[in-house]
């Protein structure tokens, strides 16, 4: 069960921390502009009040993401994070995540993932 101080929800996502990871979860059909990206970073930094954590990002939900929302998570979607684990599904999110990768080359450890244990595991080296 999540505490209730300890997971927050906006328009776009939701969030919770568990065992030291912050999951971080895109509602479904979400469509990521500059807009939302700022509104979602702003609150998940806000929920973590100051700690960094390693970062699940469950990007299944994003319907689709331009390319000033790609540059602001590059730069600004890391902060606070010490590494994050991407989980895609085989299609549309998993073509975004390694555009995401290759193009805009996030400031901490990032890695894609299809299969949520290889996520955690990865990420566990982080906590």
């Amino acid at each position: 069960m999540i505490a209730s101080h300890e997971s927050f929800e906006n328009q776009n996502a939701r969030f919770w921390i568990e065992k030291g990871i912050l999951f971080f979860e895109y509602k479904p059909n979400t469509v990521l502009d500059l807009q939302v990206a700022m509104c979602v970073v702003a609150d998940r930094i806000a929920f973590q009040n100051e700690r960094h954590l390693p970062v699940f990002c469950d990007t299944r939900g994003i319907a689709s993401i331009d390319k000033a929302a790609r540059d602001y998570l590059a730069k600004s979607g890391s902060l606070l994070a010490k590494a994050v684990a991407l989980i895609g599904s085989e299609n549309v999110s998993m073509t975004m995540s390694t555009f995401y990768l290759e193009i805009n080359k996030p400031s901490v450890p990032t890695r894609i993932f299809t299969v949520e244990q290889e996520a955690l595991d990865y990420l566990k080296a982080f906590v």
